[in-house]
């Protein structure tokens, strides 16, 4: 027996033993045991799940930022040939009938009720000094709000394309030591804070992945105290009080526009609002101006279909061709009250 014990030694519950050092502090029970092995498996698991989701959100976000890029670089060429600088919607009167020659003063006229409607002063002593142009296209916008207001403007585009092209038109303009575009990231821009007296997104809210807290926080940062905020972009309709989402047949709709023009999810003009309250930003105002529209995408159509628009159009490249197929399901949106054209505009706190 004293060999059985020498050769297998039983620790005893009240002492320490060499060969079993934690005999003070017994192992814990089966079920203890499971539940904490199957707490670290779930536990890794999901580390190992949100790396993957990370890694995916951030090659998604990469991945349409290249799409963004080359869908302008591609059709840029083609807009300005036919359509000149302003890469956005027309305002017009909704009662009456625009020729076709006048559709590039309605793009003008887009940019003055802009600015109207957010109560830019016409005094010059308090003009907008400095401006930054979120999403510039060719920089129609920002040669324009230089002349205007005498300001020095800056724009970003995620388009290399696009910003040469700006620069080259602010030279011949005259524009160049105060105008000058630059590729960048509208979620994070390249300035410091507070630097901007007037912050202007003409239509590219509608690209940002993240459009209410990273773009509009952005666009609050880089604005100066004082400064206004001005976003002009496509919205989804703003959602019942017992609605949930949007129907399935209207999320159908616009995810065939996104897909043909590098769009992420949409969100309402109440989802800006309500966002640019939580950052306690002033003076906020909100406006369906789809009215005021109208007649642009038909009219983008009828150009398009011009024997110099077809030529362009097949030379310009797939994507662009790709956008060009998708025109008819924006005005699908628009007369079926799915597609708002919104005006938001806010002032950053002294």
């Amino acid at each position: 027996m004293s060999t059985w014990l020498s050769s297998s030694p039983l620790p005893s519950p009240l002492l320490p033993s060499r060969t079993c050092p934690t005999a003070l502090h017994p192992p814990p029970p089966p079920t203890a045991t499971w539940a904490s092995r199957a707490a670290l498996r779930i536990s890794v698991s999901f580390s190992r799940l949100l790396t993957r989701v990370t890694a995916t959100t951030t090659s998604d976000a990469r991945e349409l930022q290249q799409g963004i890029a080359e869908f302008y670089d591609e059709s840029s060429k083609l807009w300005e040939d036919i359509w000149g600088h302003h890469m956005h919607h027309g305002f017009y009167d909704p009662d009456s009938t625009v020729s076709v020659s006048d559709h590039r003063a309605a793009q003008v006229r887009m940019i003055e009720e802009a600015l109207r409607f957010a109560g830019v002063s016409e005094d010059p002593s308090e003009w907008p000094k400095s401006v930054v142009d979120v999403g510039c296209g060719i920089g129609g916008s920002s040669r324009y709000l230089a002349k205007k207001y005498g300001a020095n403007c800056k724009g970003i585009t995620l388009s290399p394309i696009q910003a040469q092209r700006g620069n080259e038109l602010a030279a011949a303009q005259g524009l160049a030591d105060r105008v000058s575009f630059q590729v960048a990231d509208a979620l994070d821009q390249p300035f410091p804070d507070g630097q901007f007296d007037l912050v202007w997104s003409m239509e590219s809210g509608e690209h940002m992945p993240d459009k209410t807290k990273q773009f509009v926080n952005e666009l609050a940062r880089v604005a100066s105290p004082g400064g206004k905020i001005i976003i002009v972009t496509w919205c989804h309709r703003d959602l019942g009080p017992s609605e949930e989402s949007l129907q399935p047949w209207e999320e159908e709709l616009l995810n065939k526009i996104c897909d043909a023009y590098y769009l992420p999810a949409w969100c309402s003009t109440a989802d800006y609002v309500k966002f640019l309250e939580s950052l306690s930003l002033q003076d906020i105002k909100a406006e369906d101006w789809s009215q005021y529209v109208a007649p642009f995408w038909p009219a983008v159509i009828r150009s398009a279909l011009t024997w110099k628009g077809l030529t362009s159009l097949l030379r310009s490249g797939l994507k662009t061709i790709k956008g060009a197929l998708a025109m008819p399901l924006m005005i699908e949106g628009y007369k079926k009250d799915l597609i708002k054209f919104a005006i938001i505009t806010c002032r950053k706190p002294e």
